[in-house]
């Protein structure tokens, strides 16, 4: 694992993650939000040891606390259908739902990427940027998508909360089935961010904002249009064989700017609205 992959995932595990944790509002994540540095540190340090045992015993403590963390969305599903009294569960909780499961994606990849095995076929290069991946593309994606949703409750919030979850799925079956359905995964992932931007400047930004929230919110929506775009040509030139970027430096393009531009942005940005919010909660 590069180290700039490396600064990622870190970034992803010790920060953005319990953040977004505490933006869910979800009181039976607190105690699971507590404890996440018990199993995000030991992650974190196997991903600077070389490849082998130790390293793989230290991932796998990473692995049992996201593994702990999906476990909560089967219950959470279950009482928001029998909350609804349907079949249906709102885009919002989809979205929150698929934040809960994406971290454990993740680490089963780097399980296997630290132990030096191949895992379903993919090599160990494929598999540190699947780490990547699904702490930012999976979890801090579906997360601010829900939460963009919760306040821009329109036909394109909602678009934004279940289009951002079916392109991670999409995504994650082309894996295994091909490059064009990872394309249509990459097509449908792009249509929900750049909505979740675009709700992002117009309708959240805005308002009584204080200058720092905003440029947090201006700078995740603009860093959005053009990772996105580097996706699309990656998954383009990948499914067509036209020249398109290579993974090195989607790391450094893609990867970097949806960790620090996006996810770090974003989550900082709705922690000051939830701040903001509280505060006046408790003075009223």
């Amino acid at each position: 694992m590069s180290v700039l992959v490396g600064l990622i995932v870190m970034l992803g595990m010790l920060v953005v993650v319990p953040m977004g944790l505490r933006l869910t509002g979800a009181p039976e994540l607190d105690r699971m939000r507590r404890l996440w540095p018990l199993f995000a540190v030991p992650g974190a340090v196997a991903l600077w040891l070389p490849r082998g045992g130790p390293a793989a015993v230290l991932a796998a403590c990473y692995a049992l606390g996201a593994v702990l963390l999906a476990l909560h969305a089967p219950p959470r599903l279950l009482r928001n259908l029998a909350a609804s009294r349907a079949s249906a569960v709102a885009p919002t909780e989809i979205a929150l739902l698929t934040a809960l499961v994406t971290p454990a994606i993740a680490a089963v990849a780097l399980v296997a990427e630290r132990s030096g095995h191949t895992l379903f076929g993919f090599g160990l290069g494929i598999l540190a940027l699947t780490v990547p991946h699904f702490h930012f593309a999976g979890f801090a994606a579906a997360l601010v998508s829900g939460l963009v949703c919760r306040i821009a409750d329109s036909a394109a919030g909602r678009f934004a909360a279940l289009s951002v979850p079916l392109g991670t799925l999409l995504v994650l079956i082309g894996y295994f089935i091909g490059d064009r359905a990872e394309l249509a995964g990459a097509v449908v992932l792009t249509a929900g961010m750049w909505t979740v931007a675009l709700l992002t400047w117009r309708s959240i930004r805005g308002g009584q904002r204080d200058r720092i929230t905003r440029l947090l919110l201006a700078t995740s929506s603009a860093v959005l249009v053009v990772t996105m775009v580097l996706a699309l040509s990656w998954a383009l030139g990948e499914a067509s064989g036209l020249p398109h970027p290579t993974l090195t430096w989607m790391a450094a393009t893609h990867g970097l700017g949806n960790a620090l531009g996006f996810a770090l942005c974003s989550v900082l940005a709705w922690r000051r609205l939830r701040n903001h919010t509280d505060h006046e909660g408790r003075t009223a």
